[in-house]
Order: structure tokens, then sequence, then C-alpha cells
């Protein structure tokens, strides 16, 4: 058992053992931390004391016969140490390059073991290799680990300067209930039984749309928060049933007032917490343009590689799989590898399979030879004059391979987007130090759900359509168009909102559209319905997922990596065993029986 001495409790700490540098040499400092590593050279004792903020040397001198080298023969790994003594420079030989403190080291007159540890599971070095299930179970000795200690800071950092730019511009951050009437339109909610009214439920917020809403009703016109919301949905590496965004919404706007705050926020935060300075206004594409482009709504623009549309050439080809897709109103697509030498035959057959498991019958292929000359087994399909205008369209050289694919157009941009993604991270074709912003407007606003046998909102059923599209809404729902838009991220969605409606008249109508009937509206929108007839404000808003933007950021791979307490993809937690059972008396309190 250790007692802690009058230099402990008198004394407080004086610097971060990862803050201590050459201009310390000759101060005497207090610092407080973990064991990272000890070793032994003879009798002089080397101890690696860590904190949030790095790692410094300790040197436990024997010569001296300190009070701190007596204790040094009881200090193990992940002990909580608190020393005291005196800065001093090492040897030029003895520099360690890799550390911030390299330079220096601190010889120890005075130690205390505040606590022992028990051995840990796993060894707290970034390069250990631990099956992800251990880490979460001890998830607090995990976050020992510098790499996500640096995530959670950075995810701090990025948090105050939101706050610090948005309450600049003038916006009041308001918080908005977690106890909240379930509405569902999307995901699946999470329930919350009442104890005081039986039989009665709230739903934990996917999003507090329709508070902020109301909020600009009441005269906020530019609110904010960075708030918790849930979803009951299936997992993956950038999900999570709990997540946290970055709320706002503003009255008396348009779509370009909103991009423009955006733009300033984000470019303020990246310079406060990477040192990125980023270029604005970021590049903009409709809906249309990044399908027809890119295959996706959410395209990875730090690479070309872009889908080409040969429909009007080979319409009349005498190879029947493209004439027969194009007379059928599908479509033939391309894309161009400049270097044909980087896939072989074996590659070109396992992206046969690769396409298929997007919906694709297939994948052909050709070589370019010369300006009206190909090779490859479709190649003899093709008269010179056709061969010529592909090659022009896609700007391809002698070397160059050709990847096609026919089917509907759906399916053609379906399977060459993703194509596109593979092939670029196969090919090492992107460059991960580059952060490639784009603007994605003018989304479907409905999208026809053959289980639900009607239309579904694409985006959610408050966002307004675009005015010249809104005597579509009786006659051509599939044709209208959002004000929506989303802004991505290196081929992820990081943020994505729309112009909201503020007329009752247009919101029954749109509702009416997605199937509901006026009674039901009423049932569940009917708060909303009722305070848009006082008086409501032009207003529109967006939304960011904060874990996403830091996963980004740091460079991890998911976004467990950046949140402190993470779920596992069965939305559970190891840590606490979170969902748990409860007690016949608690479900007795809440009106519920177990099944």
């Amino acid at each position: 058992m250790y007692h802690l001495s009058e230099f402990i409790t008198g004394i407080k700490r004086t610097h971060y053992c990862g803050n201590i540098r050459a201009e310390h040499a000759g101060d005497d400092v207090v610092l407080m931390g973990w064991v990272h590593r000890r070793r032994d050279l003879g009798g002089l004792v080397f101890i690696d004391l860590r904190d949030r903020e790095g790692i410094v040397q300790i040197v436990l001198d024997p010569e001296k016969k300190s009070q701190a080298h007596a204790l040094a023969h009881d200090i193990r790994a992940e002990f909580v140490l608190a020393i005291k003594g005196r800065v001093h420079l090492r040897p030029a030989d003895m520099i360690n390059p890799l550390l911030k403190t390299g330079e220096v080291e601190i010889a120890a007159d005075e130690l205390e073991i505040l606590n022992e540890s028990a051995t840990p599971p796993f060894v707290l070095d970034a390069d250990s290799e631990v099956s992800e299930n251990l880490l979460l179970k001890y998830r607090y000795l995990d976050l020992r680990r510098r790499d996500l200690q640096k995530n959670i800071i950075l995810r701090s950092k990025v948090a105050a300067e939101t706050r610090t730019y948005l309450r600049e511009k003038g916006f009041i951050e308001v918080e908005t209930p977690f106890l909240t009437k379930s509405t569902p339109e999307g995901a699946r909610d999470y329930l919350v039984p009442s104890r005081v009214n039986p039989g009665t439920f709230y739903a934990l917020p996917q999003s507090p749309q329709l508070f902020k809403q109301l909020l600009m009703v009441s005269g906020f016109d530019k609110y904010y928060q960075i708030v918790k919301c849930f979803r009951d949905e299936d997992m993956r590496a950038d999900r999570q049933p709990e997540f946290t965004q970055i709320d706002m919404e503003m009255s008396f706007i348009s779509e370009s007032d909103i991009i423009d705050t955006v733009e300033g926020m984000v470019s303020h935060i990246f310079k406060a917490c990477l040192d990125r300075d980023l270029q604005v206004p970021f590049p903009r594409l409709t809906y249309s343009e990044a399908i027809e482009r890119y295959g996706r709504d959410n395209p990875d623009t730090r690479f070309s590689l872009e889908l080409e549309d040969l429909t009007d050439i080979v319409g009349k080809s005498a190879f029947r799989v493209f004439s027969d897709a194009a007379k059928s109103g599908g479509a033939v697509k391309a894309l161009l590898l400049a270097d044909g030498t980087a896939l072989s035959r074996k590659d070109l057959d396992v992206l046969g399979g690769f396409v298929g498991e997007h919906g694709a019958k297939g994948l052909a292929w050709v070589r370019v030879s010369s300006e009206d000359e190909w090779t490859g087994s479709i190649a003899k399909f093709f008269d010179q004059e056709e061969i010529k205008n592909i090659n022009q369209r896609m700007n391809a050289q002698p070397g160059s391979l050709l990847l096609f694919v026919a089917d509907t157009r759906d399916v053609v941009n379906r399977a060459l987007g993703a194509l596109r993604i593979h092939l670029a991270e196969k090919l090492e074709l992107i460059d991960h130090k580059t952060f490639a912003f784009t603007w994605i407007t003018e989304f479907p606003m409905f999208e026809y759900s053959k289980t639900e046998e009607r239309y579904m909102a694409n985006h959610h059923p408050f966002t307004s359509p675009m005015e010249k599209d809104i005597p579509l809404l009786q006659t051509s729902p599939a044709s209208v168009r959002a004000r929506a838009y989303d802004l991505v991220l290196n081929g992820s969605e990081i943020g994505g909102g729309s112009i909201r409606i503020h007329k009752s008249d247009l919101q029954s109508i749109i509702f009416k559209t997605l199937g509901l009937s006026e009674d039901e509206a009423r049932r569940k929108f009917g708060f909303l319905l009722e305070a848009l007839k006082y008086g409501t404000p032009p207003h529109g808003g967006i939304a960011f997922g904060l874990d996403r933007i830091i996963m980004i950021m740091a460079g991890a791979e998911s976004i467990r990596d950046v949140i402190a307490f993470p779920k596992t993809l069965k939305a559970s937690c190891l840590l606490t065993d979170a969902p748990s059972e409860v007690s016949a008396e608690q479900l007795s309190d809440l009106s519920l029986k177990s099944i």
C-alpha cells in the first residue's frame, strides 16, 4: 500500500509529459502519468512516462541514491506515477527524433507510485494486433493509446471551433428534447416506454428536424446545436445507433446562403484543427450529373476515371449486347484506364464477377492499339469509324484499356460507379492526403417503394420541391426535384439538408403524395401543420455527421475510432454489456411483459 508523500499533496503538476522541450532544460518539473515502458540497464532505470500529450523519458540514476531510485524496482507498466526532477538535454547520440520530447530527459529526484496496475490484457502499443472485441471490452485501456487519444482530442477541437464560428455568425445554440414523438418516415425509431402514461411511448430523435423548424417559427432565425441522434438501423463501418450531428437552421435564406455559411464553417474548422487551407467555393454537381459521371450521388473526386456515355455511338453496332441495350432504352458506358498494362486478363475476368455483384450481366473490354484499332474479343464487332469515335469520346491513347457495361441505365451507373472506386483502390489512384469536397444538388423529391407500394420522401417529408416542379406533384411525382443538397467529402456524404416547406397547404399536398391520409397526417404531424399557419418564415438548414467528419479528418478506418465509447456492429456495448435484461419489477412499472 502506497501513501501520498508531502511533495505530491503540496506540489501540483507543472507540465504535461508530452510538452517538455529543449527550452525547459535546467527547469525543475513535476509530472504525472502512466508507465509506458520500464528499462533497467544494470541499475540505471529508464521510464517512459505517458499522458494525453505524449511520452517523456525519466532517468533514475542509482548513483544519486535518491528516493525515486529506491522505488524503481517496484514499478511496472501502466503504474500511475508522480515524479519530481530536473530537465536535461540528452547527448547528441541519444536524441530520439521520433518523439517531440526526444531531445530531453528528466532526472528524477522524487517519485510517488500513485496507483499500481494489473497486467493489461493487451499491449498498449499502436502497432500491436488485438481483436476489436477485446479492445471494446477494455475501451478505457484502449483509449490510453496515442492514436485514439489524438482522435478524441481532434473531435473536441472540431466541436469547439464549430461553436466559435457559428457564435460569431450570430447563431444561437438551443437544446431540443431527447424524449419526443415517434414519426416513423425513415429508419426505425428507438422507443422509450412511458411509466406515467402506460401503453404509450416516446421516441429518441433521429434528428431534431421538427423542433428546429419550430424554432424558425418562433423567430430564432439562426439556430444550431451539436446533438446526439439515434437510429435503429443495421450497422456499417461508418454507422452507429447513436451518433452526433452538427445541426443548423436559418430563416430568410436561399440555398446559396446556407452553402456559403457551411463553406465558411468547414474552412474555419480545417484551418484551425489541421492547418489546412481549403479552396472555396466547393464544386457543385446536380444529382443527375453525379450519377451520370460517377455512378453515385456521393462521388469521390480525388481522382478522375469518370463514366463516359457511348450509347449514341454504339446504338447501331454489330455487337448485339451494346446495340440491344441502346434500342431497349438502356445505356452503354465505359471507363478508361490510361495504363492498359495495369490489369491482366485474369484481373479482367475477376472484374467481370465484380460488376455482376452490382447487377450487371458482364464486363466487356478492349485494349487500344491505335486511333482506329483495338485488340480484344469484342474488337471484331466494330468498324474503324466506330472505334475512332469511341476513342475520341474516351480520349483514349495507344496502350489504354476500355471497360464497358451495357444494361439498364440504373444498372450501368451502379456497376461502373462501384467499379470506379474498386479500381481506384486496387491501382492506388487515390491521393489520401487530399480533401475533395463536392456539393450535390437537385435530388429527386421522391422514390417509389415497391414494398410499401407508395412514394417515399428521398430526404424527408418536410423538404420543399423546386418551384417549377410543384405542378408535377399531382401528375408525375417521380419527376419532382427537391431543394435539397448534400456535402460530400472524399466519397462520403458528411452533411445533408434542404430548404423546408413553410406553408401548411403545400405540406399537406406532400403528405398526400406520400400516401398519408389527412387523419394520419394530423395524427403524426398535426402540431407542425398547425404551426405552419402562424407566419412561418422561409427557412432551411443542414446537418453534419460529426463522427464521419472526424473519421475522415483523422484518417481513421471506422467511426468507432473517433467515438469514446462506441457500439459494435450488433449495436451492443461490450464494456457495459448493454443492452441487457431488466427485472420483472422494472417491466411491471412500465406495464410491459418480456416475450
